[in-house]
């Protein structure tokens, strides 16, 4: 395996030397691009598939690498770090800069892992690869892909609207667009976050006037740092389950604010602020002991789901808040546009939908058979729950 040397040559080396460094330091994960063809960006072949779906996944055959797979290969580069997208087991992992200490946190401090800043450019195999932001979650990234002329861009999850806990959607022209459909139907379009996180700051201060607390269950990673990052501070105590803490500090190594939290396990029962206080728990701690502490207590949940009353009343919660860190309708049909692709590949969520009204609309739409769906959830246990 060799490492990555990735920077455009402006002088003159010795190939030899660079080939003799290349074979004495091989850990890393992609290969030196060719110092002697240069393939022009506007040249385009006869169009190829760069990206193809094996039992693996989403596999890159002139580069030899996967996107997010869900089988243990040797090279895989990650979109994201949501439990169906950065699994264990590869043997080497590329992903965007920001969000290397959510992976290391997620799969282990001693995965062999390379970062790349958004938008600059490395070649493997003469595949071209960069990252761009997917606006999903911190560290989310597109991969776009250029060989031969031909550009694809496979987007993992993303959305449209910044949230400010993460680098904004970028759109990026291709040919190919490979994308998600979580949330692919017509029904589905989003309140803006502003009056979302001003119904749950609303919610939160109601409760207190009652003296109970207020649990809101969200996913620990993403979603949990959104809210925090939306809530008003002033309105009373911030707690959070031992899941969210700890990617509330990758978060906050990485540069992002958010308010003030503390661990829900170090407030003692019967504690008066904890009938103050907003509480940020994963939804398998929903009906667990861990929640007796919070005495009487009003809870929510947090999700693109909560747009269906069905769903609300499955949850069995008092309050469902609608906010999803994925693409509404709306942004799905914008973002695909954006792109300017002629073909577009849909991989998970209702991709039937999606792509037959791409193809009505005109456009080359396929599916995907992938192993995506809803990101993880994070078990609740925890000393005493």
């Amino acid at each position: 395996m060799e490492p990555i040397v990735n920077r455009e040559c402006r002088v003159c080396i010795s190939v030899c030397r660079v080939v003799h460094f290349l074979q004495s330091n091989r850990p890393n994960f992609l290969t030196l691009p060719s110092l002697l063809t240069i393939t022009p960006g506007n040249q385009r072949t006869q169009a190829m598939d760069l990206v193809i779906a094996r039992p693996e996944g989403l596999y890159c055959p002139p580069g030899d690498f996967y996107i997010d797979p869900w089988r243990p290969v040797e090279r895989a580069v990650i979109t994201h770090g949501h439990g169906d997208h950065a699994r264990t087991g590869n043997q080497h992992y590329l992903t965007a800069a920001p969000g290397a200490g959510i992976l290391r946190s997620r799969l282990g401090q001693g995965i062999d892992l390379q970062t790349l800043p958004y938008g600059e450019r490395i070649q493997h195999h003469g595949v071209t690869l960069s990252l761009h932001p997917a606006g999903h979650v911190l560290g989310s990234a597109q991969v776009r892909l250029e060989y031969q002329g031909e550009v694809w861009v496979a987007s993992g999850d993303y959305k449209v609207e910044p949230d400010g806990t993460c680098a904004a959607f970028e759109p990026v022209r291709c040919h190919t667009f490979i994308t998600e459909s979580t949330f692919g139907l017509p029904i589905y379009r989003w309140p803006s976050q502003a009056d979302i996180f001003a119904g749950i700051n609303a919610w939160w201060q109601s409760n207190c006037a009652q003296g109970k607390a207020s649990v809101l269950f969200c996913y620990a990673f993403g979603k949990a740092q959104r809210i925090l990052h939306g809530l008003d501070p002033d309105i009373g105590p911030i707690l959070v389950h031992g899941a969210v803490e700890p990617l509330n500090r990758v978060y906050r190594e990485a540069g992002v604010h958010l308010p003030a939290t503390d661990y829900a396990g170090d407030i003692p029962r019967g504690d008066p602020l904890i009938r103050q206080a907003i509480v940020l728990a994963p939804p398998s701690a929903a009906g667990s002991s861990w929640m007796r502490r919070f005495g009487e207590y009003s809870d929510a949940f947090a999700s693109g789901w909560m747009l269906l009353r069905g769903t609300r009343r499955r949850r069995g919660v008092d309050r469902g808040f609608v906010l999803s860190d994925h693409a509404d309708w709306p942004g799905l049909l914008w973002a695909i546009a954006q792109t300017g692709a002629e073909r577009v590949m849909v991989t998970h969520g209702s991709v039937n939908v999606l792509v037959r009204y791409l193809n009505e609309q005109g456009l080359d739409a396929r599916a995907f058979v992938t192993e995506y769906g809803e990101e993880d959830d994070i078990p609740a246990t925890e000393p005493g729950a």
